[in-house]
This record gives structure tokens, C-alpha cells and sequence, in this order.
């Protein structure tokens, strides 16, 4: 693509039409507790040349016709319930706007009340409650840098650092970003990013596609009864329906994927609908090897997702949500006769490496009155993770020797079979109750197979001849039980209890968990809230370490050569955390709100070497290496994590927005070598500022241009000295065990900029984008990488591993 295409396109697209473009404007009007529509609701559109006011019917749904392309405010009402405004919907003229409104009851009775459409109520945002973040589709496209990915558009937020060009984990308050936990559809999913790795819950691409994407949540600590098994946050991801009346497209062409996504009804009398996406890696599509992210190598991947609903008259609602994602990548550095400077994998070997992700969730939604719901779903989920390595031998010319030694082999594979069940009642206007549970039978078969080789194994035959040692050798099943209850009292209209208890028992060791939570809201006065949560959390350790064959055996103290094999880590605990949060919110005037949380977390019962060592799983999950034991392990590890945060953003009016947050935190931990350290993870602060402008253009103003910008700047990452001795023994980086993460790289620090420019026709809408990421090239150092000199073995062998420089990045979209 060149600027003659961007060019034409604009040329020929501008020109449509010129009349006045609209579009409808639909959805569901819903109650919060229930979910249950509520029919004779209002909806009103309200701008400063238009208002039209429609009523929702008997199932809650409703349609506003008519309604002009561009920025738009409507006002959602009901009586006995509090009205809730929606600002800032962007609606265009390819794709009907759906919105489906969740509204609150009031707790006041009121012996009349007149309905009518209101003109006098502020449309502005709610409040969110502490800990938790709601975001729209709009918001993944919105931040400059976020490259259309979820994960990476919640590093923008307070408390979540984005200071890894190379991945989108979120690490959140100074947790592992292993300690967060996905769900999709009220089901617990693996890790849904492509070249995911065992232990990790990020990757360098999302499967996710925010096409298919609702409105969703994103937890960053203290949450609620109705999650678990996780320390750090909570992403609940939920999909939306297809458009139940019209058939729909979109085709996007962009470096990250080539896409194209389906949806309409598949039976207009009943009201059942479909949708479709699909995309695959335009690098490999057309093999493009002079676009690199991070590697030489081209990344194959394509992943897809489906959403089919068919209400019934009787019986309820049945949907099934799938989403699933093939990806693959040769790393093949025995063709370069210089330095390699790959972000991804060892510097000293040729890589293979594949992993495969899936779920399917069929679900049923049956109402048995106004006021209590019952949701049972069956999912099936499935990950595998496979990798080859060849170990590259160099004269000291860099020239690679013909013969290259395989030295890793491993496949990993987890199944997932999960029974869904939760009822929730709405007792009264004050009170709400809502019970549940998971079944979790999990079905593993690892394999790993791996040679440790040194600086000085120069011989390709001696390491083709050296055994394998075997690692991770297990087929076994076993089941995660986790029932819960949360219940909801509000005293008044200014304050509320959110309180449950959620338990877990692991039948692979037999441990078993109750974890209280509870949290307060207080509205001190209409633009202000006070919010306190506490919470008891837990979460089993990465499924492959239970069956991780430690090389050495520590029994009360006494270490012994495990020649037998022997798995020593199955009984591991539950690591657990305790997280308390206070918050206010303010809105200082109706479109500028300011948000302060601070926190305290403690972790325990982490796992540890059973013999004094730095090591614990609190470092872990933010790489691209899986962490095997050498030893035993035990859950003896502490850690804490505390800090501040504050927001100030600007809500978008008179054709701008902005947001600036800060945190200031510490992150540190106890190994059993009782000794206090940073964590991987403690940058200290965080500093990102985002903004955008938008602004009307054409003939008819029905078209609008963006400029967005975000600029980081954080603590740099932690890091240790090397011990070079235990390094070339293994040909990795090994810290000195006593000075871990004592030192600390330059800060980082990345400006991104972002223009779109979006075009309305009568029934076409085509958008395009261009995300200049690090437009300044910042050398920001991403770790130290073990990469020796074949002329110099007694040289240092670490070298400085710099994060992506300028990037820029497209995609063409069009809605039709």
C-alpha cells in the first residue's frame, strides 16, 4: 500500500453522496439485576438539532429511526428506575448502532409518577465502581497504540503498565500478569492470544476481535464473588448478538490481519441471528518480509469467531459463542552471519513454534418471572503448545556449523469441559441474590524433552549423542469445583453492599479455599463517590507446573538427585492474596471527572525452592521462556504490592477528550532466601497521557477526521547482574541469586499518534486509520538477552534486547 492507494480511496469514497446520512439506533432495555427487558421504557435522542423519542415494547426492545451519522447523545428511562444517559455513540451510515442498556432500579417508591420523555436531565457518564473499568468497542479503537487489541487499550488505564512493545500482558498493580484471568460469555477461557505461552496470560497478538465484542468489564483488583482463581484482575469479555433484521459485512485490510466479518438474521420471526468473523495475518498473506514486528520471521496466524442466538417462545434464550485461533512461526536464525536482534526466543538456536486455542459455550438463558433468571452453559475449551529447537554451533566467523543439534522438543496440550450454572432473583427494589457454580474438568498431556548444553559444547555430534532429560511427562485429568454467592443490599440511594463468598477445591491435591469478599459504595453527594472493597483471593498454580519433574529432591532440608524422576510439585497450594481498595470519584463539572484508588495487597503462600533461593512465581508469566524447577517447591513465598492512583479525564465534548493518569506504587516479595526485592514488575510509577480531536468534515459534515496522541513515560524494568558462569553453563541468562533485580534500565518512554479518517456514504461506511507507534524511535531496553561472541568466549555474552522502534501501522475497514 502507498499514498497513491490512500489517495484514490479518499478520492473516490468522498464522493458518495450528499445528502443528510442516517442511520438506526436499536437495542435492548434491560434490567441490571436480571437482565429481564423492560417493556414501555423510553429512549430519546438528544442533540442540539434533533430530539426523537421512541417507546420499548413488550420484550424491552425498541428502534429509533432516522437518526443523523456522527457523535451522538440518547437518554434511557423507566419508571421506578434511575435514568441513565449514554454519550459520545458514534453511529455511521455501513452498520445499524446497537445499544443495550442495563438500568438500575430506585429504591424510592413512588405512589405516581408521570412518564414522559425527560429535556432537562444531564446526559453525562455514570459512575464506575472502584476497581472496575466498562469499555465499549469504540474505546479499542479510540487510544492511539491500542492497535485494535483489548488488552493493550486497558494499559492505558491507572495501575496497568504497557511497557512491553513486544507483548500485551497486563500487569496490573505490580501482579504477574499470569494472575489475571479471561472470561468470555460468564465462561472461564485459556489464554486468548496467539503464540501464547505455557504460564502466561498474554502474547504479541490477540486472538480476540473486537468486531464481535459488546460492552465489556475490566477488573483490577477486589472483585466480586462471581470470579476466582485469579490474583491480579479480571477481563470479562462478552459478545455481542448478530443484527437480527438486516444482513451486514465488514472488510478490513490492515499489517496486523485481513478480515471479514458476517452478521444477520437467520429467522426474522423468531428473531435469531448470526455472526461471524474471521481474520488472517496479511504478512503471511502476502509473505512480506520487509515489515518486521520484533522478529525476521513471518507470523502465520487466523483465528475466528462466531455468536448465534435463538430466542424462544417458552423455553428461553439458547446462544453458542466459539472463538479460536491457529498460529505458527519459524524463527530461523542459522542463515544470519551477524548478530541477531530478535525480540522473540533465544539468540543461539533455529525455533519452531505453534499453539492452537479454542472454546465453543452453548448456553440457555430462562426467565421464570420479572424478577429471578437462571443461566446454565455447557463449554468445551482446548490450548496446545508445541515447539522444536536446534542449537546453532559458530566458528568465529558467525558462521554456523551445517549441523544443527535438536535440544528442546515439547508439546503441551489442556482440555477444558465445563458445567455452568447460576439463578438470580431480584427479591426487591433493596435486594438481589445470585447463586452459582463452575465445574472444571481439566485433561492434560504434557510432554518435555530439552538438553542443557554450555558455552564451551562446541561438538554438534557430542550433543546429538547427549540424552534428553525429560522434564514434563503426563497424561491425567482432574476437576476445579468452584460454587458461589453474592448478594446485593442497598440501603438507600446512596449507599450499597456488594457481598459473597466464593470457594474452590482442586481434587488433583485435594485443596480446597473459601475466599469472603465484600465492598461499600457511597454516593456522598451527586458528583461524588466513596467506595471501599475488600477481598480474599485465590489461584492454582499454571496447570504444567504440578507436573514439572524438579531435577533435585529436598526432603526436610536434605537435597537428592531426582534420578527417578520423581514429581515433586502436585500438592502445591492454592497462592492466595488479600486486597483492599478505597476510592473516590468526583465529577467536577458535567464532562471532567477526576478518579483516586488506593491499595494495599498481600500475597502468600506463593511457591518458593524448597532450599534458599531468589526464585518465586510471583516473577513469573511476562516472557516468552517457561519457568521449569530445578528444585522442589514449596508455598512458603510472600509478596505485597501498594500504592496510589489518580485520573483526570476530560469526557468527549466540543470535539475533544483527554485523559491523564499516574501511579506511584511499590512492588516487593519474599523468596526462601528471606530476603526482600523488587519484583520483575515494580517500576515504581506510570505516566500516560492519551487525547483526541475529531472534527466534521465535507460537504455536508457527515464525514469526520481524527487526530489521537499517547505518550508514556514509566519506570524502567527491573533486572539483576548476571552470574556469566552459571550462564554459559547454560547458555542463558542466570542472575546472581542475591542481587535480584537490583538494578533497573533507563525509564521508558513512547509517543504514539493516531489519525482516521472516516467516510459516511447512504449505505456504505468505510473508516481509515494510521497508528504511528514510537514516532520518536525511543531506544527503550526490553532485558538482557544471552547472545555470545563465537571470536571471544571468555567475552561478556549479554547484550542490551531493545523493544520495537517506529512502527507504523494501517488498516482500511469497510461497513456495508
Amino acid at each position: 500500500m502507498n499514498s497513491k492507494f490512500y489517495f484514490f480511496v479518499l478520492l473516490f469514497v468522498s464522493h458518495f453522496f450528499y445528502a443528510q446520512v442516517t442511520q438506526t439506533v436499536k437495542g435492548k432495555i434491560a434490567d441490571r439485576v436480571t437482565g429481564i427487558g423492560l417493556p414501555g421504557a423510553i429512549v430519546q435522542l438528544k442533540s442540539a438539532t434533533h430530539t426523537i423519542v421512541t417507546i420499548a415494547d413488550n420484550n424491552g426492545f425498541y428502534k429509533l429511526l432516522e437518526v443523523p451519522v456522527g457523535r451522538q447523545s440518547f437518554l434511557f428511562s423507566y419508571t421506578g428506575y434511575k435514568p441513565t444517559p449514554v454519550n459520545d455513540v458514534i453511529v455511521t451510515s455501513g452498520k445499524e448502532a446497537v445499544l443495550n442498556i442495563d438500568l438500575e432500579e430506585s429504591t424510592i417508591s413512588m405512589d405516581e409518577v408521570v412518564i414522559k420523555a425527560a429535556s432537562d436531565t444531564d446526559v453525562v457518564n455514570t459512575m464506575q465502581v472502584s476497581n472496575m473499568k466498562s469499555f465499549s468497542i469504540e474505546e479499542t479503537e479510540r487510544y492511539a497504540g491500542s492497535r485494535q487489541d483489548p488488552a493493550r487499550m486497558a494499559q492505558n488505564f491507572a495501575g496497568i503498565q504497557g511497557t512491553n512493545d513486544s507483548r500485551n500482558d497486563i500487569v496490573i498493580r505490580g501482579n504477574s500478569p499470569a494472575g489475571l484471568l479471561w472470561r468470555l460469555d460468564d465462561i472461564d477461557i485459556p489464554n486468548p492470544n496467539h503464540f501464547a505461552v505455557a504460564g502466561s496470560a498474554g502474547g504479541p497478538q490477540s486472538l480476540i476481535n473486537n468486531k464481535y465484542l459488546s460492552n465489556s468489564e475490566f477488573y483490577t483488583g477486589a472483585f466480586p464473588a462471581n470470579y476466582g482463581n485469579a490474583m491480579g484482575g479480571v477481563f470479562d469479555l462478552k459478545m455481542r448478538n448478530g443484527n437480527n433484521e438486516k444482513h451486514e459485512r465488514t472488510f478490513q485490510l490492515g499489517v496486523l490481519g485481513t478480515e471479514l466479518a458476517l452478521e444477520g438474521p437467520l429467522s426474522r420471526k423468531s428473531g435469531a441471528s448470526y455472526l461471524i468473523t474471521y481474520r488472517y495475518s496479511t504478512l503471511a498473506l502476502f509473505g512480506s518480509v520487509n515489515f518486521k514486528l520484533g522478529t525476521s520471521a513471518i507470523p502465520k496466524y487466523q483465528d475466528i469467531g462466531v455468536r448465534l442466538n435463538f430466542p424462544t417462545k417458552k423455553a428461553g434464550v439458547f446462544s453458542f459463542s466459539s472463538i479460536g485461533g491457529l498460529s505458527s512461526i519459524d524463527i530461523i536464525l542459522s542463515d544470519v552471519h551477524e548478530r541477531p536482534k530478535e525480540l522473540y526466543g533465544d539468540q543461539n538456536r533455529d525455533q519452531y513454534f505453534s499453539t492452537n486455542m479454542g472454546v465453543g459455550i452453548l448456553s440457555n438463558v430462562y426467565a421464570f418471572n420479572s424478577r429471578t433468571v437462571m443461566k446454565t452453559s455447557v463449554a468445551f475449551s482446548i490450548q496446545d503448545i508445541s515447539s522444536k529447537h536446534n542449537l546453532i554451533i559458530r566458528d568465529k566467523n558467525f558462521i554456523p556449523n551445517d549441523s544443527l543439534p535438536p535440544i528442546l522438543s515439547y508439546n503441551f496440550s489442556e482440555k477444558k469441559s465445563t458445567l455452568a450454572w447460576f439463578i438470580k432473583t431480584k427479591i426487591n427494589s433493596k435486594n438481589s441474590l445470585k447463586a452459582g457454580f463452575f465445574v472444571n474438568r481439566f485433561n492434560v498431556n504434557f510432554y518435555d524433552n530439552a538438553k542443557v548444553s554450555s558455552l564451551y559444547d562446541t561438538v554438534a555430534l557430542t550433543i546429538l549423542n547427549t540424552p534428553y532429560k525429560n522434564r514434563e511427562n503426563i497424561i491425567t485429568n482432574f476437576y476445579l469445583v468452584q460454587p458461589y454467592l453474592t448478594y446485593v443490599h442497598k440501603f438507600n440511594e446512596k449507599l450499597s453492599l456488594n457481598a459473597g463468598v466464593f470457594s474452590q477445591l482442586l481434587t488433583l491435591n485435594n485443596k480446597f479455599v473459601v475466599e469472603p469478599r465484600a465492598s461499600l459504595r457511597y454516593q456522598l453527594k451527586p458528583k461524588q463517590v466513596l467506595s471501599l472493597s475488600y477481598g480474599l483471593h485465590s489461584q492454582m498454580q499454571s496447570t504444567y507446573l504440578y507436573f514439572a519433574i524438579p531435577d533435585t529432591l529436598v526432603r526436610n532440608g536434605v537435597l537428592t538427585p531426582n534420578t527417578t524422576r520423581e514429581l515433586d510439585n502436585v500438592n502445591m497450594d492454592f497462592s492466595k492474596t488479600q486486597h483492599a481498595v478505597l476510592g473516590y470519584d468526583f465529577f467536577v463539572s458535567k464532562h471532567f471527572k477526576v478518579k483516586t484508588e488506593v491499595y494495599y495487597q498481600y500475597l502468600w503462600n506463593v511457591p518458593v525452592y524448597a532450599v534458599p533461593s531468589s526464585v518465586s512465581t510471583l516473577n513469573r508469566g511476562a516472557t516468552f521462556t517457561r519457568f521449569y524447577p530445578i528444585y522442589s517447591m514449596v508455598n512458603t513465598g510472600t509478596g505485597e504490592n501498594y500504592g496510589v492512583e489518580v485520573t483526570f479525564e476530560k469526557l468527549f465534548h466540543k470535539h475533544y477528550f483527554f485523559m491523564l493518569n499516574g501511579s506511584l506504587f511499590e512492588s516487593k516479595y519474599v523468596a526462601s532466601n528471606g530476603k526482600k526485592a523488587n519484583t520483575d514488575f515494580n517500576g515504581n510509577y506510570i505516566v500516560n497521557f492519551l487525547a483526541g480531536l475529531e472534527y466534521a468534515v465535507g460537504k455536508s459534515k457527515k464525514n469526520s477526521i481524527n487526530f489521537g496522541t499517547k505518550i508514556t513515560y514509566a519506570g524502567g524494568k527491573r533486572y539483576s547482574p548476571a552470574n556469566l558462569a552459571a550462564s554459559n553453563a547454560v547458555m542463558d541468562v542466570v542472575a546472581q541469586d542475591d542481587k535480584v533485580n537490583t538494578l533497573q534500565f533507563a525509564p521508558y518512554n513512547r509517543v504514539d499518534l493516531r489519525i482516521t479518517y472516516k467516510i459516511n456514504g447512504k449505505k456504505t461506511g468505510v473508516e481509515i486509520a494510521l497508528d504511528l507507534v514510537n514516532i520518536l524511535s525511543a531506544k527503550n531496553v526490553l532485558a538482557l538477552s544471552y547472545s555470545p561472541d563465537p571470536a571471544n568466549r571468555n567475552a561478556d555474552p549479554l547484550v542490551k534486547n531493545y523493544q520495537l522502534g517506529f512502527l507504523p501501522l494501517f488498516y482500511v475497514k469497510v461497513d456495508f
